[in-house]
């Protein structure tokens, strides 16, 4: 740190030395200090004004495009994670919502969404209740579908693009921790009530962030690649009849 310090004060000093030599040998051939000082003050008049070109206007755009590449990576990282796992975890999950009628009618993506639909479809997301008994899951085939998908996770996981990420960071943690209380127990059959209980409030915690990331994602898709978002209008789970066939 200090040889850092030391380095930018010697530069500093070559500079300032190198324009006070510059200024000399101006005075010396032309020896007129008026129009020496005229041109400084000058000079120093615009330098505000190039500090808040520079500084302010072209490193916000710098900024701006960087933080653009970095989403658009950031979303190649999810649509990965919805292709592998997301998009199967909604479909075996589903059966677990309570309010299941309402959020099939909240979550009924169409072509003609706009950003207010996208809004209020993540609102709705949140408020996903999941049957205290887990009702209609399928334990067993879950528990293998998620150390199945644990290798997968893992080196998601090792994406440092997904540091900048919070929402989906953890997610991918509730997902985890899902997995290894599933795997925890020696079998998930015939378990009390009150263990039910326990995976549900795990459930929960996995289920609305995932179907919320999921509805962010869609937006996304409609935006940038609105062919994959026509595949995914006729496959998601939220609807009677999901079909990849074009009728």
């Amino acid at each position: 740190m200090l040889k850092r310090h030391r380095r930018f004060f010697i530069l500093a000093a070559i500079f300032v030395a190198s324009s006070a030599l510059i200024y000399f040998v101006h005075y010396r051939i032309f020896e007129n200090p008026y129009h020496i000082f005229i041109y400084l003050i000058g000079d120093l008049a615009f330098l505000p004004l190039e500090v808040f070109i520079v500084v302010l206007v072209i490193e916000r755009i710098l900024a701006y495009r960087e933080k653009q590449s970095l989403l658009s990576k950031l979303n190649m990282v999810v649509g990965t994670f919805f292709s592998e796992v997301g998009n199967d975890l909604i479909a075996n999950l589903i059966c677990a919502v309570e309010n299941r009628d309402e959020t099939f009618q909240c979550l009924a993506i169409g072509q003609d969404w706009r950003a207010r639909d996208f809004k209020k479809a993540t609102l709705c997301a949140h408020n996903i209740k999941v049957s205290a008994n887990c009702s209609g899951v399928d334990l067993a085939a879950l528990r293998a579908f998620l150390i199945e998908k644990r290798e997968f996770l893992l080196r998601l996981l090792e994406n440092p693009n997904l540091l900048e990420h919070e929402r989906f960071t953890d997610l991918m943690w509730a997902v985890f921790h899902l997995a290894e209380e599933l795997e925890a127990r020696p079998s998930v059959q015939n378990l009390p009530e009150s263990d039910l209980a326990h995976l549900a409030g795990d459930i929960q915690r996995v289920y609305g962030p995932l179907v919320s990331e999921w509805i962010r994602y869609l937006e996304h898709l409609k935006s940038k690649y609105p062919y994959l978002f026509s595949l995914v209008l006729r496959t998601h789970p939220f609807q009677p009849q999901p079909s990849p066939v074009v009728t």
